[in-house]
């Protein structure tokens, strides 16, 4: 191990969470995890990830699910869910986030859903997809721009083809989530200083276990919950565009950096300072990650 490694290396642990220029619209993370545990969070894209090695107890709104190499999971944009290792020895896995627009065109291409396209299920036993993932990876870490793109459009396509679904329309809303949409909206306005559960009830003509309820209902988080999960996604944006750890922390509400590592660590995977150099990074000197 070099000088200098971080703890979780020297643990065993290491991950890698980055893009790359030549698939736009693309997020990938490639990791092995034995102690660490992804609390309740969600994405505003698309989670497509295989395991490699071990095994990842992954927590969705309607079970958990033990996922094993040879095994897919696809989670559709802003669907709860929490993870963690399922043996003691961990999981090592590739993660593909693509964009909401980069499945919407590969489903428009090749497909006849309506709507929103998505996926029916969480997870299918598909070891030839679950290739095509790590495929993805290796492609983007030698710069094989070609490669990257083309193998990702045919994993979404096959996963679209035989999973896919036109997610439910957005229809006129109960009061209980209108109440909560409202709050949703009054928390991101003000993420740097939020109301109290007390007060923004009050605001909403409502109490403070009703708007609990309301919430965890619409959004399957509470509120504090959720506000956590939408600054550490506003603060990816941040420093995706080269704001430093320190000045993400405070424009989004954390209290200081330590705060924001602490958090943004647990839901990303990484430390925000090694999210902001893979993306200052030139592509041509990304080399691959562990093996």
């Amino acid at each position: 191990m070099e000088r200098g490694a971080t703890a979780t290396e020297r643990e065993g642990e290491w991950a890698r969470h980055w893009q790359y220029a030549g698939v736009p619209g693309l997020d990938l993370l490639r990791a092995r995890y034995v102690r660490h545990t992804f609390p309740r969070h969600s994405h505003e894209g698309f989670v497509l990830a295989a395991i490699r090695r071990g095994v990842e107890d992954l927590h969705m709104p309607d079970g958990t699910i033990s996922v094993m190499p040879g095994s897919v999971v696809m989670i559709n944009p802003e669907v709860p869910h929490s993870a963690h290792a399922g043996i003691p020895e961990g999981w090592s896995y590739g993660t593909l986030y693509p964009s909401k627009e980069l499945v919407a065109d590969v489903a428009s291409e090749i497909t006849t859903l309506r709507g929103t396209a998505g996926f029916a299920e969480t997870i299918v036993h598909d070891p030839d997809t679950a290739r095509l993932v790590h495929e993805v990876h290796l492609a983007a870490e030698a710069g094989n721009a070609l490669a990257a793109d083309s193998v990702l459009r045919i994993a979404i396509a096959r996963m679209l083809s035989r999973h896919g679904r036109s997610l439910p329309a957005r229809g006129p809303l109960p009061a209980a989530a209108r109440t909560a949409a409202l709050a949703r909206e009054i928390l991101a306005d003000r993420m740097t200083s939020p109301p109290s559960l007390e007060a923004l009830a009050h605001e909403l003509g409502t109490s403070p276990f009703a708007l609990l309820r309301a919430f965890k209902a619409a959004y399957g988080m509470p509120p504090h919950t959720w506000l956590t999960n939408a600054r550490v996604r506003r603060a990816q944006h941040l420093l995706s565009a080269g704001t430093t750890p320190a000045d993400a922390a405070l424009a989004v509400g954390f209290t200081d950096q330590p705060h924001l590592n602490r958090h943004f660590t647990r839901i990303v995977g990484v430390p925000p300072g090694a999210y902001r150099r893979e993306r200052a990074r030139t592509y041509k000197t990304q080399g691959p990650a562990p093996s």
